[in-house]
């Protein structure tokens, strides 16, 4: 019994980026605030915090940072390059969702909204 307890648990253990949770499609205007910064935050201020690391060549830790790497620096190029590319961010992949970039997308087309 001990054995198929720990192989039920093992079986619910996946990393797989593939089957891992996408983020649902926003309705109405993106704000950075409540969509973007959440992004951000757990995908790349790792290493482009305050104070970059680990070879980051600007901080990604605020709006106006944010919004300049969109506009001058091709965030948006780099996070929607194929798994494999050298040039993906985040840097090693795996790929953000799709839909996760998507939230980025429109943050930009709906005119870079900040609260």
């Amino acid at each position: 019994m001990l054995l198929l307890s720990a192989c039920f648990f093992m079986a619910c253990s996946n990393d797989n980026p593939e089957t891992l949770m996408d983020n649902p499609p926003i309705e109405g205007v993106v704000t950075y605030k409540q969509n973007v910064k959440p992004i951000m935050d757990n995908n790349c201020i790792r290493c482009h915090g305050a104070t970059p690391t680990n070879g980051a060549p600007m901080s990604l830790a605020t709006y106006a940072q944010v919004k300049n790497a969109i506009e001058s620096r091709g965030l948006i190029d780099r996070i929607s390059l194929n798994n494999g590319n050298s040039l993906l961010m985040p840097q090693g992949g795996p790929r953000l969702p799709q839909a996760t970039i998507d939230i980025v997308v429109q943050w930009k087309n709906d005119g870079f909204v900040e609260e």
